[in-house]
């Protein structure tokens, strides 16, 4: 072996003190030439591993630490874990039993000593094996140390002792002490932050880093969790073995280049590292550690939500250890916090099942079960092309649920589910920042302006290419020639695959191949420039929609890429242009109602109540038709009927003829099929004759449904748009708000206790996102006052944003 060869060289290990220890190191890290090669990374720790067992196993013979002594040396850190790197610390414990005190510490004195005096840094202790075990008990860093232990020298059924006495107590212990670790865990991830978003991370401590793996073998030590679990070397980026062997080889060349001990990757070693590891340059070497930590992270978050589970429970917590399990979409449930498949799911039958897990999680804030996305990786299928209408709908819902919908895709990725979804990814996935205005991968950032985006979406009347284009504008990095252009091309395939309408595709592309030029054009051109205005309009081909959706991607974009990128007068430029553009473009024609069937017509005309209920496009769609009697309430009741039986209403077309109602709604069920068409037509005469309290049923059903934990907030604020039209009397309200269970109703009932009229009304629902377009008669009635009463109705009964903090008071501390 060359640590063999190299302390032979300096003649043995025994006379020298230690000074031929660090002679050895020093030419094994500056090896060069035949004889003595330079030794890539893993080698070098597996070398200097061997090199000081060799030492102190020589050095204990000498001073008679042997098998028979009562004493022995153990290691812990990173030669207990085999992982020695150039200038890591040197931590043993010198272990006896029954000896003489005086023998003892004559002994450690000539065991530290020659390691003092070689200027190795030494971290030491000198336990009987209870002492030992009592430290472990009562200091927590004390005992993920000895976790660790490895018997080099000596007595080894004594290090056996302390090694078996530390793990038996830390797994019979953990209840007690878990709550202690996870204090500990956090207080260090916000003492060090995220290696993945850090320019200069710091390796060992940082979120993501080296002490998040030895975390993870604590927890498979206390029998908790797979020190390795949910990700295997199938994933994006070789899964967490390749991840931590990767964080080891660029911890090993910082301590080579830095010439000692370093945990922070400092920015004017990266280029060097980099190219000692044959990475790259700084910026692959950044991506491959974002990688590697975003991986580790995953896992810690995974084992250790495992681990909690998995704690042995006491007293009346054991009797209510069976977790209920709630529904929570078709084939989707909660179960002990989690998002888990149904007992009846069938993943490899159901390739939309990947996206309605994923929505689920992302709304209700849960964690999606490493079990259950390893068991979607195996068997769900691929989605065939172009998507089913509610894959693509699952999508938005995802998209449109703020925050979580960040935590959700990183699931998704880290187990390279998203990856199959949109291949395109990869070449985004751990970017790194070009410059230093951005704050995240670009992958992130991308993510970034979605959850920020969501938070706009009342803005615009698209909420869902608002959504798409945030996902999608800087897809194009990471590929050669503009990115917008790449991306355009990029979005046009990827809204294809979706199933986009093709005017909607061309939207899409036209979002990406545009997302910058607002921005641009409004801080570095003259506005007052009637060629600059002209040009913004000729470019989006005088479209307003577009022209909205780019203003809004604009805002969302500039936040998402780091603070103080959106200010005021960057809002005021670009908000002055997009005024400026408005003028010369030509306005958006205003909503019309739908031309009824005739059928429908010959139907409203026989009179009586009819419900009918077919397949719709969709393999999970269904129309539901209602003619009935147009009396107040009738919206309000059949809307109410719908999602009383968990149907979804993803569009609707409201008309009438002579004394009849005509609605048709276009639903999907939360769960199995819909029910029978007789039984919504009876229930709808139950509602209309006061025989069923639709309100009071779905105030419950809307509990049920929100669970234990807090009540849902909009993401964004709602937004009410008034319109005039030629017919006096009658006005068009268009809203835009977020979903929740029964919104239609609940608006028909608003208008209907003002007194005013639908007329026809147009609702379309985009993830969980609606916009609709109501046609209100108001008659002589109609003034400010009036449209007031109606607007604070309709606002009684949307989700709003959550209320905002107090503010604290100067002399607090968070």
């Amino acid at each position: 072996m060359v640590v063999w060869a190299v302390a032979q060289r300096n003649g043995g290990t025994q006379n020298n003190g230690a000074a031929d220890l660090v002679k050895a190191r020093a030419q094994l890290l500056d090896g060069a030439g035949t004889r003595n090669p330079r030794l890539d990374p893993e080698s070098l720790r597996e070398a200097l591993v061997d090199l000081f067992e060799l030492w102190l196993t020589s050095k204990g013979n000498e001073l008679g630490i042997t098998a028979d002594s009562g004493l022995a040396v153990v290691a812990v850190g990173g030669l207990g874990r085999r992982e020695m790197l150039p200038y890591s610390d040197l931590d043993l414990v010198l272990l006896h039993d029954d000896v003489d005190p005086k023998v003892v510490s004559e002994v450690a004195d000539q065991l530290w000593y020659p390691l003092w005096d070689a200027h190795i840094k030494l971290d030491h202790s000198v336990r009987t094996v209870p002492q030992a075990l009592r430290v472990a008990a009562d200091d927590m860093i004390a005992a993920l140390g000895l976790l660790e232990a490895r018997h080099i020298v000596g007595d080894e059924d004594l290090s056996n002792l302390l090694i078996g006495g530390v793990r038996r107590e830390w797994r019979t212990g953990i209840r007690s002490r878990f709550d202690d670790l996870i204090a500990q865990t956090s207080a260090r991830w916000q003492r060090s932050g995220e290696i993945a978003h850090r320019a200069e991370p710091d390796l060992k401590n940082g979120r993501g880093g080296l002490r998040d793996i030895q975390l993870l073998d604590a927890l498979s030590i206390a029998q908790l969790t797979d020190a390795m679990p949910g990700l295997g070397p199938e994933v994006p980026g070789g899964g967490l073995k390749q991840a931590h062997r990767r964080l080891l080889d660029v911890r090993t060349e910082l301590h080579r280049v830095a010439g000692r001990a370093r945990d922070q990757l400092r920015a004017q070693d990266a280029d060097e590292i980099g190219a000692a590891l044959r990475i790259g340059d700084r910026f692959d070497l950044a991506r491959t550690l974002t990688d590697s930590a975003r991986t580790v992270s995953y896992s810690c978050d995974v084992g250790l939500r495992t681990a909690a589970n998995a704690l042995p429970r006491r007293g009346l917590a054991r009797l209510r250890r069976m977790p209920v399990r709630r529904p929570l979409d078709e084939g989707v449930v909660e179960h002990s916090g989690e998002v888990v498949l149904a007992r009846d799911a069938r993943p490899q039958r159901d390739p939309g099942l990947i996206l309605r897990v994923a929505a689920a999680s992302a709304q209700t804030g849960l964690p999606m079960s490493a079990t259950t996305l390893n068991r979607l990786s195996e068997d769900a299928p691929e989605l065939r092309e172009p998507w089913p209408k509610d894959a693509l709908n699952d999508l938005l819902v995802l998209l449109g649920a703020g925050r979580g919908s960040i935590d959700a895709v990183e699931a998704l990725d880290r187990t390279g589910l998203w990856g199959r979804l949109f291949p395109e990814w990869g070449a985004v996935r751990d970017l790194p920042p070009r410059d230093a205005l951005h704050t995240w991968t670009v992958d992130r950032h991308l993510m970034e302006t979605v959850a920020f985006a969501s938070g706009l979406s009342t803005r615009v009347a698209r909420p869902d290419l608002l959504a798409l284009g945030a996902l999608l504008h800087d897809i194009g990095k990471g590929r050669t020639g503009d990115h917008s252009i790449v991306g355009a091309e990029l979005a046009t395939h990827i809204g294809r695959r979706l199933g986009l309408w093709p005017s909607d595709v061309r939207t899409l592309s036209a979002i990406v191949r545009h997302h910058l030029l607002l921005p641009d054009t409004a801080t570095r051109r003259d506005l007052d420039d009637p060629a600059t205005v002209q040009h913004v309009a000729d470019a989006l081909g005088g479209d307003v929609g577009l022209l909205e959706l780019l203003h809004t991607l604009a805002e969302a974009d500039s936040m998402a890429t780091g603070p103080g990128v959106w200010g005021d007068w960057k809002a005021s430029l670009i908000g002055e242009l997009v005024r400026r553009c408005r003028l010369v473009m030509a306005g958006e024609p205003l909503p019309q109602p739908e031309p009824i069937d005739p059928e429908l017509l010959d139907k409203a005309a026989a009179g009586g109540v009819h419900v009918t209920l077919v397949p719709g496009d969709g393999k999970h769609t269904f129309a539901v038709t209602v003619i009935a009697p147009d009396e107040p309430g009738l919206l309000s009741d059949a809307a109410g009927v719908l999602a009383l039986h968990a149907l979804r209403v993803l569009s609707a077309s409201l008309g009438s003829a002579g004394d009849a109602a005509i609605n048709t709604f276009v639903v999907m069920p939360k769960f199995g099929d819909p029910p029978d068409a007789g039984l919504l037509r009876q229930e709808l005469i139950r509602a209309t004759t006061g025989a069923l309290n639709l309100p009071e049923v779905l105030a419950k059903r809307e509990a049920e449904a929100a669970g234990t934990g807090p009540g849902r907030h909009a993401r964004a604020a709602p937004r009410l748009i008034w319109s005039s039209v030629s017919t006096p009397g009658q006005v068009i309200l268009e809203l835009r708000a977020d979903d929740r269970v029964g919104l239609l109703s609940r608006l028909a009932g608003a208008f209907a206790a003002t007194g005013a009229n639908v007329r026809w009304a147009k609702v379309v629902t985009m993830g969980s996102a609606v916009v609709d377009a109501f046609s209100l008669e108001l008659g002589d009635a109609d003034s400010p006052a009036l449209r007031d009463r109606i607007e604070k109705a309709v606002l009684d009964v949307v989700p709003r944003p959550a209320p905002a903090p107090p503010p604290t008071e100067s002399g607090d501390t968070a």
